[in-house]
């Protein structure tokens, strides 16, 4: 017998999850790799374009990446060499940086829909769409115990 199939469900899902991570991480750098991108970097300006509706703070980001306020700003760099986005200091609060999204990253996106559209395709051939629900429901479950996880214990 296979011990994989005979693994408890959430030990097989943990370590699927992390296996899964690291693989689409290693397709996602080969796909991009002709457009001089990561797959770090596209992540940040996905996260962006998906997740805000004004310009955010790279803690913000940070927070929504579940990153170091460090490596987002570090990404974010990187795209503003190559002119995809930009940081830009708070009108009110000079303290504080925000991250705009430029429009190269709009022409980026049209240049690489049909290889994401395809890319996608694959990964999630075969999966049905109530499955699909299943899945996502289990994600945003895990997202927010892992949130909870993260919040600092207080004392009572």
């Amino acid at each position: 017998m296979n011990k994989l199939n005979s693994m408890k469900d959430q030990k097989f899902v943990f370590g699927s999850v992390l296996v899964i991570a690291n693989r689409m991480d290693t397709l996602l750098e080969r796909e991009l790799k002709e457009y001089d991108v990561t797959s770090k970097q596209w992540l940040l300006t996905a996260v962006l374009d998906n997740s805000f509706d004004h310009p955010p703070t790279i803690k913000e980001v940070a927070r929504e990446m579940g990153s170091s306020h460090q490596n987002v700003k570090q990404v974010a760099l990187k795209l503003e060499q190559k002119g995809l986005l930009v940081l830009e200091k708070d009108k009110k609060d000079a303290r504080v940086t925000r991250l705009k999204l430029t429009d190269q990253i709009y022409e980026f996106a049209q240049l690489t829909q049909s290889k994401a559209t395809a890319f996608t395709q694959a990964l999630f051939k075969g999966i049905e769409k109530d499955d699909m629900s299943k899945a996502r429901a289990v994600l945003q479950t895990m997202l927010s115990n892992l949130t909870e996880m993260d919040q600092p214990e207080r004392d009572e």
